[in-house]
């Protein structure tokens, strides 16, 4: 269904170029002006030619957005929600309940959160491991 959809699509986007390249512009002739005024031996007279070109661009126009619009839904159909954060796991389970808190996670590494609010944390005096992938520098 989708295969023939985009053929409908790709059929109705050349088709609204070729009207769109074929009208006259502001400033003089288009493509499809071939002579000064649309004389009465031509096909269409200026004023029906206009008539027919605009209408068909109006219609094509809502071919398009309509196609448009229905493989988008169409492509997010059968997909599932997935979450921003999904590749940004570190590997290690959380073991707090809050463990996502950035609060709850300094008060861990200071001690258990026995500092007061103005007086600076406790530094434990065990480094940290080094990391596997070298870091940028960190502003102090």
């Amino acid at each position: 269904m989708q295969t023939v959809l985009i053929s409908i699509h790709l059929i109705v986007v050349l088709g609204l170029i070729a009207v769109v390249l074929l009208q006259r512009s502001e400033g003089g002739l288009g493509l499809g002006g071939g002579s000064s005024g649309g004389g009465v031996a031509g096909f269409m007279t200026g004023r029906g030619q206009a008539n027919a070109l605009t209408r068909a661009t109006a219609i094509l126009a809502a071919l398009f957005f309509t196609t448009s619009m229905t493989l988008a839904v169409m492509s997010h159909r059968g997909a599932a929600p997935r979450s921003i954060l999904e590749g940004t796991a570190t590997g290690q389970p959380a073991t707090q309940p809050n463990a996502g808190n950035l609060l709850d996670t300094l008060r861990g590494q200071s001690g258990g959160g026995t500092a007061q609010p103005g007086t600076p944390a406790e530094v434990p005096a065990t480094q940290p491991a080094q990391p596997a992938v070298p870091q940028a520098p960190q502003s102090r």
